[in-house]
């Protein structure tokens, strides 16, 4: 059987596959880069309808191209973020093989690199680069039972309220997933119930600035801060609706429901933890604090920018905040579907390396692993906040091309050694 061979082969052909080609290409480093479907596949046929873009166009991009027909502050429905990376790709003729599934990745015997079984055959590569990102495996409890008779969905096939069946829906999980989704089942007429967890409710924007110019002049990309940050709680902002300010009073006002943690669930009563008026207090907290950091930047550089003094006024308290539901008999409630936008989690089982911690997740140092010449790119915070979006991205692949680069110079030393 002929093995095909190559310096670095990529795996996965979304944002974080495609900037990582862009580096090595620049580089001239022969790679490949595979895909088991289409160029940009999540952002296609994994996320629902309206989803949009989570900056606006001129911050959600790389570098090397702009959008052609999107206004700089608009923010990008998925069609057209898929076909800006499938545009990317053809501009910087990056060698994208789609339709090619990667079944296994193992260490050579007693020579140097990889050999990875794909659905196309084997290649042989001196370094292999992760690049399918930590969303692959819909991640949520499973505390309903199937004969319950509810519909469940989770974010990542939910599509549109058509989808789900008549009555009202509980959409556990509010970061910005949920919060887009629960505003639309709203708006399109259903009772919502949405439950709130621990989350980080920052300004979608503030004093004319989109709150990701406010991440890049605050220097809260880098998080370089004595307060330490909270870990694993939802991020709750969006490009939704032109970019609103996420405000889960708003939300309660506009007739949803504002619920606790789901906790159990028995005899068709979902358990909802105390802590929901805590967890939405905290979420001001965030937010106030960012205001009073960009005003104290304002200020301290003399920028002309107009106040916004509405941005400080909170709405009254709803009945559900003051008064929290606790349980929910789900079919008095006439809830037929419940929207888990509650996460992913990660399957590497096709890299046969021990390169993972005991949950799975890869052991790296901004994406170099304990084995040489094995990388992953695309990892929420691999670096910092940054790498959880498109720019970051690309900085992160930047990183990692020139570590196999430097790389190479030691290989090229020792091969001129030993002449």
């Amino acid at each position: 059987m002929s093995v095909e061979k190559t310096n670095t082969l990529v795996i996965g052909a979304g944002q974080a596959g495609v900037a990582m080609s862009e580096h090595l290409g620049a580089m001239g480093i022969a790679h490949i880069v595979l895909e088991r479907k289409r160029i940009a596949e999540r952002w296609r046929s994994e996320r629902w309808d309206s989803l949009v873009a989570n900056g606006p166009a001129w911050h959600d991009r790389f570098p090397g191209l702009k959008f052609d027909d999107v206004g700089p502050d608009v923010f990008p429905p998925k069609e057209r973020m898929a076909k800006y990376f499938e545009d990317y790709a053809a501009m910087i003729k990056a060698p994208v093989r789609t339709g090619v599934e990667v079944l296994g990745v193992t260490r050579n015997d007693k020579r140097p690199g990889f050999t990875v079984t794909t659905s196309a055959g084997v290649i042989d590569a001196q370094h292999v680069v992760v690049a399918t990102g930590a969303f692959q495996i819909p991640s949520y409890p499973r505390i309903v039972p199937a004969e319950a008779g509810i519909q469940q969905v989770h974010s990542s096939a939910y599509k549109n309220p058509a989808q789900l069946a008549d009555g009202a829906v509980l959409v556990v999980g509010a970061g910005a997933s949920g919060s887009q989704i629960a505003e639309e089942l709203r708006q399109a007429g259903r009772k919502v119930y949405l439950s709130v967890g621990e989350h980080y409710r920052p300004p979608r924007a503030y004093r004319g600035r989109d709150y990701c110019w406010w991440l890049g002049a605050l220097g809260m990309w880098d998080e370089v801060k004595k307060k330490p940050k909270r870990e694993h709680v939802a991020f709750a902002v969006s490009g939704y609706d032109n970019g609103r300010t996420i405000d889960f009073r708003r939300l309660a006002h506009s007739g949803i429901e504002l619920v606790g943690i789901a906790k159990d669930y028995a005899n068709g009563v979902m358990n909802f933890e105390e802590g929901l008026a805590r967890n939405v207090a905290q979420g001001d907290q965030d937010y106030f604090e960012v205001l009073r950091e960009a005003d104290a930047y304002i200020e301290q550089n003399g920028l002309d920018l107009p106040p916004e003094p509405e941005a400080w006024q909170l709405l009254d308290d709803p009945a559900c905040l003051t008064q929290p539901i606790l349980s929910l008999d789900l079919a008095q409630a006439g809830i037929r579907s419940i929207v888990w936008a509650t996460g992913f989690k990660v399957d590497y089982s096709w890299v046969g390396l021990d390169i993972f911690d005991d949950k799975g997740y890869p052991v790296h140092k901004r994406g170099i692993t304990p084995e040489k010449g094995i990388y992953f790119v695309g990892l929420p915070n691999q670096t910092n906040r940054s790498s959880s979006f498109i720019w970051g991205i690309w900085h992160d692949a930047k990183y990692i091309a020139d570590h196999i680069g430097i790389h190479l110079d030691y290989l090229a030393y020792e091969k001129s050694a030993g002449a």
